[in-house]
């Protein structure tokens, strides 16, 4: 189990404040907000496989939004209602790391879910570098762009 401070410095304050400690970033000001090129999205925290470049979407919310996970067998799911709220909160499953939350108002042609999830406790791994950071099992998803 790694130090909280050197998880702190390898993955900075902001990504160690989401995943750690359930903050959420400022909407608007992550990284893949409006970011959609080729690609896997996993845990910065454990490297865990959560979203695909082909799930992500548009949806005006200020946070980077899929329709659906990689595989549901990645994330944990809990009832938050912090804030006065009744709220789904999405964690990766191996590393539990705190990835905001998943409402039901997606778009209804890809089955209605919208996972709002915090740039920060996301790590981007473009499609030409999958093979040689491990990820290369993963091209598969793209085979029917």
């Amino acid at each position: 189990m790694m130090k909280k401070e050197d998880l702190r410095k390898r993955i900075g304050d902001l990504s160690y404040e989401v995943t750690q400690n359930n903050a959420t970033e400022a909407p608007y000001s992550g990284e893949y907000n409006d970011f959609y090129e080729k690609g896997i999205y996993v845990d910065v925290v454990g490297g865990e496989v959560l979203f695909s470049s082909q799930d992500k979407f548009n949806s005006g919310c200020g946070w980077p939004a899929f329709s659906k996970p990689i595989s549901t067998d990645m994330l944990k799911e809990y009832k938050d209602y912090s804030y006065g709220m009744n709220r789904i909160e999405v964690r990766s499953k191996d590393s539990n790391s705190h990835l905001d939350h998943v409402f039901p108002d997606g778009p209804e042609e890809k089955g209605g879910l919208r996972y709002c999830i915090n740039s920060a406790s996301l790590k981007f791994i473009p499609y030409d570098n999958m093979d040689e950071e491990g990820y290369g099992e993963y091209k598969k998803i793209f085979d029917n762009e």
